[in-house]
């Protein structure tokens, strides 16, 4: 008598959900450091104290401290997270033949058509406080680090020969983030008046090139 042997179904990755404890968490230290952007934007990075971000953000002096160390790094991550959202949420949605740095291209190509007068006097607002403050400086090279590491990941899939401890996706987001960079600091040093969008294409570009 023979046996019929069922395959067992392939196992599904298993995605759990943060608990409520952890959304409220996740959601508390958003609060904080978009009103710590908000209050920098408004006042300026000095004039805005620890008291005020914590008053507008509804919280007691001493929570802000169980989810920051400083104002600044409040600040800098209320600036932060909003641009690396949108950077990840529309490389992810690039057409699936697109190689990783055509992929990065697009992307920013696809931001130039917003980089209207309200978005540039955002960008370079935020700008001008990260590289006007001491304290921020170590922070806004782990800033880097961050969004290179959040380019690598997103990308990864489009190399089809992939290997363990591959370098590739990384070196796409480091170069990419070195574009953003010299794009920045040449537009900074135009004194603003040079087109940021094309200044990050061009490097961009030059980057696939090379």
């Amino acid at each position: 008598m023979s046996h019929i042997t069922h395959a067992a179904p392939a196992r599904q990755p298993i995605t759990v959900e943060p608990g409520l404890r952890e959304r409220k968490r996740r959601a508390t230290h958003q609060r904080i450091a978009d009103e710590a952007a908000r209050l920098a934007r408004l006042k300026g990075l000095d004039a805005t104290t620890i008291d005020e971000i914590a008053a507008a953000a509804q919280v007691a002096r001493a929570t802000f401290f169980r989810y920051f160390d400083a104002k600044e790094t409040a600040v800098a991550e209320g600036f932060s997270i909003p641009w690396l959202t949108l950077l990840v949420d529309n490389l992810e949605v690039q057409p699936a033949e697109l190689s990783a740095m055509d992929a990065v291209i697009e992307t920013f190509m696809g931001f130039a058509g917003g980089f209207d007068t309200d978005v540039r006097n955002l960008v370079l607002q935020q700008v001008r406080v990260l590289q006007g403050s001491p304290a921020l400086t170590a922070w806004t090279l782990a800033l880097y680090v961050r969004f290179e590491l959040a380019i690598a990941e997103a990308v990864e899939h489009r190399f089809p020969d992939l290997t363990p401890d591959d370098a590739r996706p990384r070196m796409v987001g480091a170069l990419t983030m070195s574009a953003v960079r010299i794009s920045l600091d040449t537009w900074l040093a135009s004194g603003a008046t040079k087109d940021l969008a094309v200044l990050l294409q061009d490097a961009l570009r030059a980057v696939a090139v090379a």
